[in-house]
């Protein structure tokens, strides 16, 4: 009889702990919103572009911010996620960029699909805060393939950019990520605007 009662007054006091821990905060939601500063323009307006959705593998495909304090490791910050997956908000910063370039009659994407002249596809490869350089740098690689109205592969390029963080902190890796978007969206641009005239 004593062992039962013991264990239930053990469990009532452990409960009675955890119902009296001050409650962990909520993450810090972080976003990616920055435009290039100088984005390539031309004045054609006779294609279409249709952006696909960007695509990311399972480790990127999540509001979870990674990073890597030593190689062929991610981790993943408890205290600060991104907003939106960051597949959602490069789509929506890579379809402003280039309805920008002024070279398009119209930029498209799901599920506004009118027969586009050119279709742009897109896949985050890397996305990480790398800890294991000093001083830390934002890792950014996108692929991107550009397609005919016949769905014929007409180019790829795969970009690769790393900005230095000025602090080891999840928000200073926040702000270099989104300098180094930028730089992207703008290199980006450029390979679209090469391979359509």
């Amino acid at each position: 009889m004593r062992a039962p009662a013991l264990a239930v007054a053990a469990a009532l006091l452990l409960g009675g702990c955890t119902l009296l821990a001050p409650p962990r905060p909520e993450p810090a939601r972080e976003v990616l919103d920055e435009l290039p500063k100088q984005i390539p323009s031309e004045r054609r307006h006779t294609a279409a572009l249709f952006v696909l959705p960007p695509e990311a593998g399972p480790a990127y495909d999540t509001i979870r911010i990674a990073y890597r304090e030593r190689p062929y490791q991610l981790g993943y910050f408890r205290d600060h996620e991104w907003a939106e997956p960051p597949a959602q908000m490069i789509k929506t910063l890579l379809i402003e960029t280039l309805k920008r370039t002024g070279a398009f009659r119209s930029v498209l994407t799901e599920p506004d699909f009118a027969s586009p002249t050119y279709t742009l596809r897109t896949e985050i490869l890397e996305l990480v805060q790398d800890y294991t350089r000093s001083p830390p740098v934002a890792r950014l690689a996108l692929r991107l393939e550009l397609l005919a109205p016949t769905g014929r592969p007409l180019a790829s390029r795969e970009i690769t950019r790393e900005q230095p963080m000025q602090a080891a902190t999840p928000y200073a890796g926040v702000a270099a990520t989104n300098h180094a978007l930028a730089g992207a969206l703008a290199e980006a641009a450029s390979f679209v605007l090469d391979h359509t005239r």
